[in-house]
């Protein structure tokens, strides 16, 4: 008896599912339509959707826009706590600001430079060796680490 209850179940969902697959009908089933939402990019023209090239005008106002929204959610942020309102304008221009001046580095990268000059130096002098000056091999090596 529970055999044919299990291959009657089997033979049931078989001719259901040829029955499904026969009159599907196209494109009006509502599977076929997910991912095909606000959010899906596909069938949509590939035209406005590349950022622009880096380096170009076009690139850097809009990296500066995206910047501009970040401090001003920050800025509200800062004042929905009771803080001070931050100078959108001049963090901006110390986020985009180039990161290094020519000659001018970290205090700390510098002092970690100078501690490893020193440990080279006493390595020489344990050898036998005449010892660097550290200041001239400190801004060697700092000027090797940035070309």
């Amino acid at each position: 008896m529970l055999g044919l209850v299990v291959f009657g179940a089997v033979a049931l969902s078989l001719l259901m599912s040829l029955v499904f697959a026969a009159t599907r009908g196209g494109t009006g089933s509502a599977y076929d339509q997910i991912g095909q939402g606000g959010f899906s990019r596909e069938g949509e023209p590939a035209t406005g959707l590349l950022a622009p090239a880096a380096g170009t005008p076009a690139a850097t106002a809009e990296r500066e826009q995206e910047i501009r929204q970040m401090l001003n959610a920050r800025s509200e942020r800062l004042q929905r706590r009771g803080e001070p309102a931050l100078d959108i304008d001049a963090e901006l221009a110390r986020l985009t600001a180039p990161a290094h001046d020519a000659g001018k580095h970290d205090a700390g990268l510098t002092d970690e430079v100078r501690q490893l000059v020193v440990a080279r130096n006493e390595r020489r002098i344990r050898k036998g060796l005449d010892p660097l000056d550290v200041e001239s091999e400190v801004a060697r090596t700092l000027e090797e680490m940035n070309p």
